[in-house]
């Protein structure tokens, strides 16, 4: 079905269209040639043979990207055998990707699609250092059609629940990562000296270390889950100390330290329910993305799909298609607003797109083009 709505040429129309940048274009058509969108707008001139959805009534948006999750990954939490993002072991786990424990059947993945979900960022959980995290489009009956970027980045945990994988300090979590950082470095120098056994015991195996080369040569990013301030200064710190390409997830306190963070050149995923505005001495509040936003901080606000059988909505998702029955939005801005704000779409396909290092061209995919069927990018 996915095959021959890519053949077709379909043209979306009579709808609210919110561009990846720019005001909203009421009254717009979407024109989609082979799987890539080729026009959009109010004058936009369709073939006599194309297909026509009516979207009277209707916003159309880009694609939405979901990040930091599990989807595909995991079915039902409560279910171990449904569960693939983690695995077990030492602490270092930086070979693990999580690419071939996709399930592309996934019940959860179309139920995401309906959401107006495109792309979603498959990352590995647990451990100090996690794995390798894959971006896949939310089509294709097999993992290789799905994979859009294997692996975007590694993750590593800084965040309070680190603790645990390093003896139950922070300081332990920053020294254990800089004594792994150091030995895959030697390990780099001397593999024929590991190869012979010729060299001290290393604080990982010769695989984990190996996959911790591209990141120290700044090829593959190091995404960090940090709250904290002091979590996020501290992965600043190992950032500058490596000359890492840092990005960091979630950021809760981030609005407390946003022009360090943008000094660094650090982009951000904020997670919506690290969005929560906060409040300083005075009883000032802060929203994070948006302080975050305003001291040059590359932010990108990703809508988040539950996982276990819990996906019946979105929490907190920046932006989302309404057809009427009452749907609404966070604007970001410090509360919920009843449609985007004009160039808000940009947020996530575009931001987020930028952090992720998945940047196609104009018409590629993931990007400002999202793929069919009509419901995919435009049904709630």
């Amino acid at each position: 079905m996915i095959a021959l709505l890519l053949a077709q040429t379909i043209a979306i129309t009579g709808g609210t269209v919110y561009p990846v940048s720019g005001p909203k274009l009421p009254n717009a058509s979407v024109l989609i040639r082979d799987g890539r969108i080729v026009a959009v707008g109010t004058k936009v001139s369709i073939p006599s043979g194309a297909t026509r959805i009516d979207a009277s009534g209707k916003w159309i948006t880009p694609g939405l990207i979901d990040g930091t999750g599990q989807l595909g990954l995991v079915e039902i939490n409560a279910v171990p055998g449904t569960r693939e993002a983690s695995v077990q072991g030492d602490t270092i786990a930086a070979a693990f990707n999580v690419a071939e424990g996709i399930n592309p059947a996934s019940t959860l993945i179309p139920v995401t699609r309906i959401e107006g979900i495109t792309t979603a960022l498959a990352v590995p959980t647990g451990n100090l250092v996690s794995g390798q995290a894959a971006l896949i489009d939310l089509d294709g009956a097999t993992i290789e059609q799905m994979l859009v970027k294997s692996p975007v980045g590694i993750v590593a945990d800084l965040s309070e629940r680190a603790k645990d994988n390093a003896g139950g300090s922070r300081a332990a979590v920053a020294n254990r990562l800089r004594g792994v950082f150091r030995d895959a470095l030697e390990y780099e120098r001397r593999k024929v000296d590991f190869g012979r056994a010729q060299m001290r015991p290393l604080s990982a195996s010769a695989a984990d270390l190996e996959a911790l080369l591209p990141v120290l040569h700044a090829q593959v990013s190091l995404i960090a889950y940090a709250n904290r301030r002091s979590d996020i200064e501290t992965a600043l710190r190992l950032a500058q100390e490596f000359k890492l390409k840092l990005i960091l997830t979630g950021a809760a306190e981030g609005w407390e330290i946003a022009p360090a963070i943008a000094a660094a050149g650090v982009p951000v995923l904020v997670e919506p329910l690290n969005n929560i505005p906060s409040y300083d001495a005075l009883g000032i509040r802060y929203d994070n993305a948006a302080v975050l936003a305003k001291a040059g901080v590359k932010v990108a606000r990703l809508a988040r799909a539950r996982q276990g059988g819990q996906c019946r909505g979105l929490v907190r998702r920046p932006v989302r298609v309404h057809d009427g029955r009452g749907a609404r939005v966070h604007s970001g801005q410090g509360g919920p607003a009843h449609q985007p704000a004009d160039g808000a779409v940009r947020t996530l396909p575009q931001a987020a797109s930028y952090v992720l290092g998945a940047v196609k061209a104009n018409g590629g995919r993931g990007f400002l083009a999202p793929r069919p069927p009509f419901d995919r990018s435009t049904r709630p």
